[in-house]
């Protein structure tokens, strides 16, 4: 089944969150964000990311997704963002200038291709020398950690094993990661682990409508209408909290330099 990101009904699945503190955190002790004047974010889905970044202070920000679809969301997300704007394009073909921005983003993208070498190469040739390159992802180890209060992901897998396979099978090995880094030229390259705050949900029920729509959520488009209730039911069930939920994902990032 797979999710379709050329489909109308999915332009704004990536529009309805607000980046963490817990992720500006982290980005900020990874990089001198006061010093980033220019920013790419690749695969940006719905421009999320891209008003993060320039709330943190980034002057010009470029939103870079292969989905016209997902874009027009985006440019509707960003609309009140004067200094961020968006091109259609891929991660193997920007179609932007060499050496053109001091800092360049890829989160939650590495997972929906395998040729990272291609992927990297791109990245290495649109960034100037010393610029920032941050790529956020879940490794096979991230991804497969059990569900709880705040780790809901982890219900998925627990309930429906196939989708274990599905998963490890696209995620990369942070050996991997690290080792195309360096080939490509890549250097100073750091690896942090983060509990990124997803979304904070006011009640339970807020949480279940949020996965009965799939909402940001590609996993789910593995699973069927009837899969999907089952998995909510189940995840009703397991939960014993009913309000303030708190919900986080395990994410892997790698900070390389130019």
């Amino acid at each position: 089944m797979g999710i379709d990101f050329h489909s109308e009904k999915n332009s704004r699945t990536y529009t309805t969150r607000k980046a963490d503190h817990s992720w500006v955190e982290a980005i900020n002790n990874l990089v001198p964000i006061e010093n980033i004047s220019s920013a790419l974010d690749i695969g940006c889905g719905g421009g999320i990311y891209s008003k993060a970044l320039s709330d943190m202070g980034v002057t010009s920000v470029t939103g870079v997704d292969f989905s016209k679809t997902i874009l027009a969301g985006a440019k509707e997300n960003c609309k009140e963002y004067k200094n961020i704007s968006f091109q259609l394009g891929s991660a193997f073909d920007t179609g932007l200038d060499s050496s053109s921005f001091h800092l360049l983003l890829e989160r939650a993208l590495i997972h929906h291709f395998e040729d990272l070498e291609a992927c990297y190469k791109e990245a290495y040739r649109v960034l100037e020398d010393g610029g920032f390159y941050i790529v956020q992802d879940r490794t096979p180890e991230d991804c497969l950690l059990a569900g709880d209060e705040s780790h809901i992901r982890g219900y998925f897998f627990d309930l429906f094993p196939r989708l274990v396979e599905k998963e490890t099978n696209r995620r990369h090995h942070s050996q991997i990661v690290i080792e195309t880094l360096k080939e490509t030229g890549f250097k100073d390259i750091e690896e942090v682990k983060l509990w990124e705050i997803r979304k904070v949900y006011d009640t339970k029920k807020q949480l279940l409508n949020d996965l009965r729509e799939r909402t940001g959520r590609s996993i789910l488009h593995e699973l069927d209408d009837k899969e999907l209730q089952v998995l909510i039911n189940h995840i009703d069930a397991s939960l014993a909290t009913t309000d303030n939920i708190i919900e986080k994902d395990r994410w892997t990032i790698w900070k390389a330099v130019k």
